[in-house]
């Protein structure tokens, strides 16, 4: 099932070749939220050239080590999670910010409270797209 994005005011799109990337201003509370699978909640503003995802996870989820040819930035906005970045562990929480450079091999398990992470892709991730 196509995704389908909303910005406050415009038409509903589905892929970033029907975009019509215009400057815009949102609330998260207007942006669908997307179950994932249990636990994981996503929701999606997609731009011209980058993306933003806000995660909402549940305590304990674990997001499996990987990587992708995606510079990512990811916020922590709530909670704490255990972050692999390459071979190391590290605890972030909430104000922390994390840089992936293309390649990084990266993954998350959730601690005991619920996590709110917010993921800037660039380029975007047209496989989140479809």
């Amino acid at each position: 099932m196509p995704l389908t994005y909303w910005s406050r005011g415009k038409t509903k799109m589905t892929t970033t070749e029907q975009l019509k990337i215009q400057p815009q201003h949102t609330d998260w509370s207007s942006i669908p939220v997307e179950q994932l699978e249990p636990g994981i909640q996503r929701q999606m503003i997609v731009g011209e050239h980058l993306m933003i995802c806000r995660l909402r996870l549940a305590p304990h989820v674990v997001t499996p080590a990987h990587d992708h040819p995606h510079e990512q930035m990811t916020l922590v906005e709530r909670g704490r999670a255990l972050f692999t970045i390459g071979d190391e562990q590290r605890i972030a929480e909430a104000g922390d910010v994390l840089h992936f450079p293309p390649g990084t091999w990266h993954g998350a398990t959730m601690l005991d409270e619920e996590v709110i992470l917010v993921d800037i892709f660039s380029p975007i991730r047209e496989d989140f797209l479809g």
